[in-house]
């Protein structure tokens, strides 16, 4: 699964080397900031796939990633099988115009990106951890509903 890192000028998404060779990419990818236009949670990444792979892997169903080219521009998808997705649509980017990834992190991400973050890159995890408040000296969890009583 990719790692998301943030800081205050750019959006890092570092691929494990699986993903690199599928994806046929050499490189983690560099998205400045300012070119967010939009960030989506989806629970089907599979409908926001445009164009054909170019370079990239791709198994009805089961695994899309790399470059996918179409009349509209290049995407880079990262998606396995029916897990949930984050869409990130892009504005001036010299590469890509979205990103599709599947992702446990998109939440954290979005939640991330309406943060104040350093200049050294962190996991949005961790930046969304570290800006809850703290009480008795540990992270206060998220409320949880009580079960309904029969």
């Amino acid at each position: 699964m990719v790692t998301l890192l943030l800081d205050s000028t750019q959006l890092d998404i570092v691929l494990s080397s699986a993903e690199r060779a599928l994806s046929r990419r050499k490189s983690d990818l560099r998205i400045d900031r300012s070119h967010i236009q939009k960030v989506q949670l989806v629970d089907d990444a599979w409908t926001w796939l445009r164009g054909v792979p170019s370079p990239g892997t791709f198994v009805r169903g089961v695994l899309a990633m790399g470059t996918w080219k179409s009349a509209g521009g290049s995407d880079f998808v990262v998606v396995r099988r029916r897990h949930p997705a984050v869409v990130i649509d892009l504005e001036a980017d010299p590469e890509f115009e979205r990103i599709v990834l599947t992702t446990r992190n998109g939440l954290a991400l979005v939640q991330a990106l309406r943060l104040e973050t350093d200049d050294h890159p962190q996991e949005v995890t961790e930046i969304v951890t570290s800006s809850l408040p703290v009480i008795g000296g540990t992270h206060a969890p998220a409320p949880r509903p009580r079960p309904a009583l029969a």
